[in-house]
Formats: structure tokens, sequence, C-alpha cells
């Protein structure tokens, strides 16, 4: 969907989390032939932590907290932690970088969006605490909804993460409804707003289950997966798999839907079109076994 002049509640946003980018890069970071990667968002926590940036797992500890943080304020679950370190894993074989297939990826996610009727970014417990001002932001570039949905759900923590989003600059928030149901599950994941994810044509699911991951591909919607192991089921299903860290991964579909905002239609099909999901899951399993751990 595209947007022309996106608006966020109110004129400034004080306590929009990590709008601004940390200047200091990643190792293998910078944009050359071992791939492009944007720096770390920042956050505005007031209980951030002290860490030196000369650390260096900087970057590492300081998404840890944020986990940590986000576990302590009902936003994060307690597994939410185990997938964080599951991610961090496969993050640090990558190089702790954006690899060139995960940036054509970003690229194609962009240009979905841009495309869709109705767009949803999906957010769990660890996007919330990673990237809320980077979702609220690629939802004003692209014009798609947010909506909250939850494997681990309990009404205060959909809540928590709803007000956790609209202190970020969110207008609206999906999930809290739950009028819809994804066909073929039987947990909670399964319950979403019937006017977000379960009419959407295209659905953002970072950090997903692959179970619904799943579900969602047996109701023809378009999933665009953020997933940093390309050998998860939730990557193997999606229409468009990016191998990325979140935190580089939100602000680059962002970037990009920002950079092709004008272009036409004809431009973002071709765009669509030429990409090959199995070659950059591909591109990707060869960066994490070739990983260089120096």
């Amino acid at each position: 969907m595209r947007v022309t002049s996106p608006t966020v509640a109110g004129s400034t946003l004080p306590e929009r989390a990590w709008s601004s980018l940390a200047t200091r890069r990643c190792r293998g970071s910078s944009r050359d032939e071992s791939g492009f990667s944007p720096p770390l968002p920042r956050t505005d926590m007031t209980d951030e932590i002290e860490i030196p940036e000369s650390h260096p797992r900087y970057e590492s500890l300081l998404t840890r907290h944020r986990i940590e943080d986000g576990v302590a304020k009902g936003i994060t679950s307690q597994q939410g932690l185990i997938a964080q370190g599951r991610g961090e894993a496969f993050d640090y074989l990558l190089g702790e970088r954006t690899i060139p297939s995960a940036d054509e990826a970003e690229r194609v996610a962009a240009a979905h969006l841009l495309l869709a009727d109705q767009a949803v970014l999906s957010v769990n417990g660890n996007v919330a605490a990673l990237v809320p001002g980077e979702i609220v932001e690629l939802a004003e570039a692209t014009g798609a909804d947010i909506e909250v949905n939850l494997f681990n759900r309990t009404e205060e923590r959909m809540e928590a993460i709803a007000a956790h989003l609209h202190d970020h600059g969110a207008t609206e928030v999906k999930g809290l409804t739950a009028d819809g149901r994804i066909p073929g599950l039987d947990h909670e994941r399964a319950k979403v707003d019937a006017d977000g994810i379960g009419s959407a044509d295209v659905v953002l699911v970072p950090l997903e289950d692959g179970d619904r991951a799943e579900a969602l591909g047996e109701m023809d919607t378009t999933e665009l997966v953020i997933d940093l192991n390309p050998m998860s089921r939730s990557a193997q299903v999606a229409s468009v798999p990016i191998v990325d860290n979140v935190v580089r991964a939100v602000p680059n579909i962002t970037a990009h839907a920002r950079g092709l905002s004008a272009e036409p239609d004809t431009t973002l099909e071709g765009i669509i079109g030429n990409f090959d999901p199995d070659a950059a899951l591909a591109a990707a399993e060869d960066a994490v076994r070739s990983g260089d751990l120096d």
C-alpha cells in the first residue's frame, strides 16, 4: 500500500525508541563485497545499562538487555530469551551483518508491502522489545497495519505490548479484538483480528512460529518472514525469506520502501518477479556454514 503523507500521533515523538541509529557499525557491516548492514538502532530506555561501545560484544549485550527489559516489563515471555539466544548464534555465523541476499529480500519485501491491498506487520514480544519504533516507521512508510500476535497470549501482555507500541508512535494497534482465527491452528497464535491478519494479503512475520507460517500460506497470504535460521520451517515456507537480524532488517525494509515509493507498479512487480526464494535461502545457508568466527 502506497503512502503519500504518513502521519503519526503528535508532531513530535520524544518517547519513540531507537529512531536514531547508532553510528557504530557491527563487524563486517560496510556496504562492500561482504554485504550490507545498517547500524543497530539505539534505545531511549531510561534504565538502559551502561555498556562501553569499545566492548567487542557491545551490540549483542545491548540487544540482550532489551529482551531482558522486555521480560521485566511484561512485554516479552521468558521463552523469548531462549529464542533470542538461538537467533544470536546464527547471527554470529552470518558475521552480524546483512548479507547481499538478505538485502535483496528486504527490497522485495518493501515492494510487496507497497503493492499490497492490505498489509499487516505482525508483532510479538521480542519484536516489541527490540524494534518498536522501527515497526511504527515501517508502517508509516508502507501504509501497513500493526497487529500484536502471541503464542503465550494473555490479555495483560497484549495490552502491555499495544501500549508500548503506542508510546513509540503507533496510532492504531490491532490484535486485541481477536474476532478471527487462522484455520488449522489450535493455539493462541490462531487468534487474529478479522480486519487485520485475518483478511490481509501480505503479512510481515518477524521471528515467526513455523506452524503459523504454514497456516498463513494455506490462506494464500504472501508471507514476508524475518528469521536468522535459513533452515527453519518459517523461512522455508515463506514467500520472501529474510535471513537477517530483525534490528537490521526492519529499518532496511523501511529504507527500501521509501526509495521505491515513487516507482510505478510495473517496477515493483518486476522486483518481486525476479526474486528467487530458494536462491536466497541457499545463499544464507552457505553464509552460515562458511561463517568466519575470527
